[in-house]
C-alpha cells in the first residue's frame, strides 16, 4: 500500500530514508520540463531546499502564468477535484497547499514505478 503523508516535508523525508529522493527530483524536472517549464535544483541540494524552490516556483507561476500553472497540474496529473478543493477553501498559504499536492502526485508515480519495475 502506497505511504500516505499530510505534508511535503514527511513525504520529501520519507523518499530521502528510502533512497528515492533522486527519482523524485528526476521525475519533477521531466514534468515541468514536459510542461515547458525549468525546474532548476541544484545537484547537492537537500530535501529543504527541494520544498523551499518547488514553493516558490509554484507561487511564482501563481501569480505571474497562471496558465502554465494549469497546464503544470494536468502534466502532473493532480486530481481536478483536490485542486478545486484548494481554490475554494480560501487557504493562507495556497502555493504551499499546491506544492504539496504536485509533490504527492509525483511520489506515487516514483512509487509505482518502483514497486513493479
Amino acid at each position: 500500500m502506497i505511504p500516505e503523508f499530510k505534508k511535503s516535508e514527511e513525504l520529501i523525508k520519507y523518499a530521502n530514508s528510502h533512497e528515492l529522493y533522486k527519482e523524485l527530483v528526476l521525475q519533477l524536472k521531466k514534468d515541468f520540463n514536459l510542461a515547458n517549464l525549468s525546474f532548476d535544483l541544484p545537484s547537492e541540494s537537500n530535501p529543504n531546499e527541494l520544498k523551499y524552490l518547488l514553493e516558490k516556483n509554484i507561487h511564482f507561476l501563481i501569480e505571474e502564468k497562471f496558465a502554465d500553472f494549469l497546464n503544470l497540474l494536468y502534466i502532473v496529473d493532480v486530481p481536478e477535484n483536490k485542486a478545486r478543493d484548494i481554490i475554494d477553501a480560501d487557504k493562507q498559504n495556497i502555493s504551499e497547499h499546491y506544492t504539496f499536492l504536485i509533490l504527492k502526485r509525483i511520489w506515487q508515480k516514483v512509487w509505482y514505478r518502483q514497486k513493479y519495475k
